[in-house]
């Protein structure tokens, strides 16, 4: 039995798929079929059902994934035991992304530890702001920018890039055009377009309509900002965005929400037990950040 049969055992496990498994793990899908079923002959026992094109766990694959995945956890923290005392940094990290952002601060550093420990791999995904937050917390991702109304999320680490206000934005048009600011009652009282549930800015929208007990008509919602944008400046409701996002887009005013005073945080979120390659990408982002002349950064999902 070895580590890299448990890796490839637990890919298979979570993606219930051997094709996405192999991609995953950077390996052919006969490749890590033979794998599994070495690890199988080595334990006597069927791990993985094969009978449908969904590959699902039998039951003593059931009963050794826990382990499996605890081998793999030891094996990585007797790695990062040595590489702390020795100041290594290897391996491989997982930084997440909120959807539809970019954000060159986080680019220059990945390009300047990329260039510092070449020997590190590194995997970029986007997903929403609480999905992120939960998979950092869970551990399958090592570090993320997220978009959230507090910083830091409860149990983790974080480094604040920015805080912004919220505004509403409406096009010359509409019947709040030429205000600068609006209660949310009010406002309220017009179509809402914003992003979905679980995004940084809707998150601090929600809030502050639970606090004064408001239920917002949200009438149409859309993952990136520029398409919130344009939702509003083609007429079919108030986009609820940040200060920036909305100074991006010509036709467009912004309007003081008078009663949200939680600003939207765009931050760099990490478990506080972080591997040495984690803590350096840290430390490269915030120089990023801090060389940065001016950054215009628009607060993502």
């Amino acid at each position: 039995m070895e580590l890299r049969q448990l890796e490839y055992f637990v890919a298979v496990a979570e993606e219930a798929n051997f094709t996405r498994a192999a991609l995953r793990v950077h390996i052919s899908q006969s490749g890590i079929s033979a794998q599994i079923r070495q690890l199988e002959h080595d334990l006597g026992a069927t791990l993985i059902d094969r009978s449908t094109r969904t590959a699902t766990l039998t039951a003593a694959g059931e009963a050794a994934l826990v382990h499996a995945r605890e081998a793999l956890a030891a094996a990585a923290a007797v790695r990062d035991a040595v590489d702390a005392v020795n100041q290594l940094v290897r391996g491989r990290l997982v930084v997440g992304m909120v959807t539809a952002c970019t954000v060159t601060g986080l680019f220059d550093a990945l390009a300047t530890f990329h260039d510092a420990h070449p020997g590190v791999e590194i995997t970029l995904l986007e997903e929403s702001s609480d999905q992120l937050v939960d998979r950092v917390r869970g551990g399958d991702i090592d570090l993320a920018l997220v978009g959230t109304a507090t910083a830091p999320p409860d149990g983790l680490e974080a480094f604040p890039i920015i805080r912004e206000r919220l505004v509403a934005a409406v096009p010359p048009n509409h019947p709040l055009a030429g205000r600068t600011s609006v209660a949310l009652a009010e406002l309220c009282d017009h179509a809402i377009v914003c992003m979905p549930a679980g995004t940084g800015i809707r998150t601090v929208f929600d809030q502050a309509c639970a606090a004064s007990d408001i239920r917002p008509g949200i009438a149409l919602q859309a993952s990136a900002p520029d398409t919130v944008a344009d939702l509003a400046l083609r007429g079919l409701g108030v986009a609820i965005l940040s200060e920036s996002m909305t100074a991006a887009f010509d036709g467009l005013t912004a309007l003081v929400l008078d009663d949200v005073d939680i600003p939207a945080v765009l931050a760099l979120v990490w478990k506080s037990a972080a591997s040495p390659a984690v803590r350096e990408l840290v430390r490269h982002t915030r120089r990023a950040f801090a060389e940065a002349e001016a950054p215009q950064i628009p607060v993502p999902r």
